[in-house]
């Protein structure tokens, strides 16, 4: 089976010359489908930046990556715009709600990109939103919810495409540790579903809920613990 994710020599360099930051110096990383994996590493390390090369929001200064059997290589950002909401869906610290719309308003937004019509969009998130728990919370905005269910808002967000890879970046990190619980009792049922589940977090009880830990130091893998 193809994995879906395969990174090889994976090199990122921001700015040029004396000032040149090495953020990934060569990382090799293959992740299995249905693998819930923790990516964990000091600050500077190199795994947001990983990350979000993973969720096609950046781009490698060199090396390979390949998203479910696709070579993202010589990709345009529109065609990594269209693989992206088409395969991933990314959960982030800080939520990332649009402030003035309803909890439905905000699961449906991946939806509306891919052009998909008003019922069907309503019935995908209303579902999405049922897999979280939150369908009694669908007409809320995101100030009247809570920490732990706005996360929750955005996990539906990240579902509600069918993607191949849940992709999430400290997605406790701004929660109590009773909200965090319920989260990460969310990937937990998403990862026993068969979905495909990568974090980052430096929490050694959140990656415990893991099946693999991958160590990222200066920019390389340094080690894996299962």
């Amino acid at each position: 089976m193809t994995p879906v994710i395969e990174v090889e020599g994976l090199r990122k360099v921001y700015g040029a010359g004396d000032t040149a930051v090495h953020a990934l110096r060569g990382l090799d990383l293959t992740v299995q489908r249905g693998e819930y994996i923790a990516i964990m590493g000091a600050s500077g390390s190199g795994k947001s930046t990983l990350l979000n090369i993973l969720g096609c929001l950046d781009v490698p200064s060199a090396g390979t990556y390949r998203l479910d059997g696709i070579d993202t290589s010589d990709f345009a950002e529109q065609q990594l715009s269209l693989l992206r909401n088409r395969k991933i869906g990314f959960v982030f610290q800080s939520f990332n709600l649009v402030p003035r719309t309803t909890a439905l308003a905000n699961v449906e937004l991946p939806l509306v990109y891919a052009g998909v019509r008003r019922a069907e969009r309503k019935a995908r998130a209303l579902a999405a939103l049922e897999l979280v728990g939150l369908t009694d919370r669908s007409t809320h905005r995101p100030n009247e919810l809570s920490g732990g269910q706005q996360q929750r808002v955005a996990i539906a967000r990240a579902l509600v495409t069918s993607p191949a890879i849940v992709l999430a970046d400290e997605p406790t990190g701004n929660l109590d540790t009773d909200s965090s619980r319920e989260v990460l009792g969310i990937f937990d049922r998403l990862n026993a579903s068969g979905r495909t589940v990568v974090l980052i977090t430096h929490e050694d009880d959140v990656a415990a809920h893991a099946t693999r830990t991958v160590r990222v130091v200066d920019g390389r893998v340094a080690g894996v613990l299962v």
